[in-house]
């Protein structure tokens, strides 16, 4: 009998009033805080009239800039949940030495860590990189919009709908207690019987949806709408890693998608597909969901690759150094990536052949990232480097990342990684490369595309306090956690008994303070930038950057340029300013798609559905799906999506953005 049906009913299912956490002091204080700061929003929506320009140009548009600016807000906002999340945890191991209970309960511990790791990976990284790739992407190769413009606006509210999951399982239920990765046999119904593991499933599954389609959209984009002359050697290195890290996407997807629907089916209808009953292994799940996992990290890194490599070679004044070689690396770093995924599991018995097989994989992967180090510093060697806010995160990635690619070759021998295996030492090289290489990435891309995005800079010196201490606080927070992985402590602890292990933990706990200061820094610095946004006006290339995105309107126009672009070679911006190339002004009227309800109303009926099957609660689990389908047919019989920009509305918004 499971205790977690006891009061299930046909209505509510087994959501019962035990399931709402008001004996949770932290939880009833973060519910009273989110409600108050959504009445204050919502007072302001409707105080200055915000409610419709927000719905008809942002909430059902299709326009890929505004898309990719919606990812952006999407993963800040969970940037902050999952900061919580790790300050809580660091908090906590700062005070529990010598076995003292500290602040938090083990079971909430459990459901912080687990919630961090979803969060950072699938709703802040995922998001990023997304967002980022939406903006620049199209335009970089001179195309109006990606392929699929209606599927882009679907792809991201179904990213919503599983963030909105995430955060609802702190107020409404309790969410995983098993890791990010949710390893059976933790993960059955036998160790976790409550919603937490399900809130898990659904939310990754039906956010994994929105990612699947957009990796299918931008692969075409990339592959089918490059401007007239573009051939794929003439494409930025930006378009490059994101083309390969999104070939990874449909890859590699996929199977977190299936492995995850097995385990869902173990749950639900007891299939025993990573259990030991009935010819089950919970073996094939730790293989399935790393050969997703480890292409997952260069899905991360491969973009922001490209990021640092176009600031690189704006910021030096020069051409990237060994564009070919850089192209070729990135290709190397996607095929390479799916042989390394056992590294994962070197200490659980797969044999010494196949770990020496997957330990020498792991080091060869790591010769096309050190081309791509070397690619960057003789860039900037003899170059006019000047030293702006998006170049300081950029040098700071180089030295973080170096440091955290040297501890991973460490860990790609088997004999040591036995000895460091599930110990803090993991922790801190894989924050090392992700915080150093994503986090750092994104803040240089921020920094870099917000001018062309809003049509002004954000405030030096708050960027550069920022970076600081960003910077320094990493240093604080992580490399403590080296020091206490070589000691042997493993990860995941709430409490300990060894003192003398404290002052790392706070040391640790101290960086993350740091840390937290620079974040708000980011975010006072956005605010003070938009109070003076017009004395931090600037034209559409502040930067002298080289690639054809800074052609684009400053902020841009629903299209991305007045009439075609043909490119003839590499760099083909630069080419045209030095040529003082200026628009026809033969302008002419443009096609574009419509924007549409569809996307928002089948994810919010999405976010139903997997709330339903959650709880069990089957009738507006039916009623919901069958709404999906109703809300997709209709939509496919809607032709009315196209309309036409007149060539005056044309001249004149080019000629706004121009004066800008």
């Amino acid at each position: 009998m499971n205790p977690y049906l006891d009061g299930w009913s046909p209505l509510f299912g087994r959501l019962t009033w035990d399931w709402i956490p008001y004996h949770e002091p932290i939880l009833v204080a973060t519910f009273a805080g989110v409600v108050v700061a959504g009445l204050i929003v919502v007072a302001l929506m409707t105080k200055y009239r915000l409610w419709a320009p927000l719905w008809n140009d942002w909430v059902i548009s299709i326009d890929h800039k505004k898309i990719g600016i919606m990812y952006m807000v999407l993963a800040f906002v969970m940037f902050v949940r999952g900061f919580a999340d790790a300050i809580m945890m660091r908090a906590q191991q700062a005070m529990a030495a010598g076995g003292a209970a500290g602040y938090l309960p083990p079971h909430h511990f459990d459901q912080v860590f687990t919630a961090h790791g979803v969060i950072m990976i699938f709703f802040v990284a995922m998001a990023f990189i997304t967002g980022i790739m939406n903006f620049v992407m199209p335009a970089q190769i001179g195309a109006r919009d990606v392929a699929f413009p209606f599927l882009n606006n679907f792809s991201f509210w179904m990213t919503v709908c599983g963030a909105i999951l995430v955060n609802l399982s702190l107020f409404v239920g309790e969410f995983g207690r098993v890791g990010w990765l949710a390893f059976p046999p933790l993960s059955e119904n036998q160790f976790s019987y409550g919603p937490g593991v399900d809130y898990y499933l659904w939310s990754l599954n039906l956010a994994g949806i929105g990612t699947t389609l957009s990796g299918i959209n931008m692969v075409t984009t990339i592959l089918k709408m490059r401007a007239p002359g573009m051939g794929m050697f003439q494409m930025p290195v930006f378009t490059w890693t994101a083309l390969c890290a999104n070939v990874l996407i449909v890859a590699a997807f996929p199977v977190l998608t299936a492995t995850l629907t097995m385990l869902t089916l173990d749950r639900y209808i007891g299939t025993h597909f990573f259990t030991n009953d009935l010819g089950g292994n919970a073996m094939m799940y730790i293989n399935l969901i790393w050969v997703w996992g480890h292409p997952e990290v260069y899905i991360l890194i491969l973009p922001m690759f490209g990021v640092f490599s176009e600031i690189t070679s704006t910021f030096s004044g020069k051409p990237l150094f060994g564009y070919k070689t850089m192209v070729w690396a990135t290709i190397s770093i996607m095929v390479l990536s799916f042989v390394v995924w056992l590294h994962h599991f070197f200490t659980m018995g797969s044999g010494a052949n196949v770990n020496t097989f997957f330990g020498i994989a792991t080091m060869i992967i790591a010769v096309p990232t050190g081309v791509k180090i070397f690619n960057w510093l003789f860039t900037m060697y003899k170059g006019n480097i000047r030293f702006e806010v998006p170049m300081l995160w950029t040098i700071g990635f180089i030295i973080t990342f170096t440091i955290g690619g040297m501890t991973g070759v460490m860990l790609a021998i088997p004999p040591v990684d036995f000895q460091l295996h599930n110990t803090l030492f993991l922790i801190a090289h894989f924050h090392n490369v992700i915080i150093g290489g994503v986090v750092f990435g994104t803040y240089a891309a921020v920094y870099f595309w917000w001018p062309k995005a809003f049509g002004f800079k954000l405030m030096d010196k708050w960027g550069r306090r920022s970076f600081w201490l960003w910077f320094t606080g990493f240093y604080f927070a992580f490399m403590p956690l080296y020091a206490l992985g070589l000691m042997g402590v493993t990860r995941r602890m709430n409490s300990y008994m060894d003192t003398g292990w404290q002052i790392y933990f706070i040391v640790a706990a101290f960086g993350a303070v740091l840390i937290a200061l620079g974040i708000a820094c980011t975010f006072w610095g956005m605010f003070v930038s938009i109070l003076h946004r017009k004395e931090l006006a600037c034209g559409p290339d502040p930067w002298n950057a080289r690639t054809l995105e800074w052609a684009m309107s400053s902020p841009p126009a629903p299209y991305n340029f007045p009439e075609t672009i043909h490119v003839r070679g590499l760099d083909e911006f630069w080419r045209m300013k030095q040529e003082g190339f200026k628009w026809s002004g033969h302008y002419h009227d443009i096609h574009m798609p419509k924007s549409t309800t569809a996307g928002v109303l089948i994810a919010a009926a999405a976010t139903v559905f997997g709330f339903a099957m959650i709880w069990y609660i089957w009738w507006l689990a039916i009623v919901s799906f069958v709404a999906i389908l109703a809300i997709a047919i209709g939509n496919t019989f809607n032709y009315n999506r196209d309309y036409y920009i007149p060539a005056k509305e044309v001249a004149e918004t080019e000629a706004k953005g121009a004066a800008v």
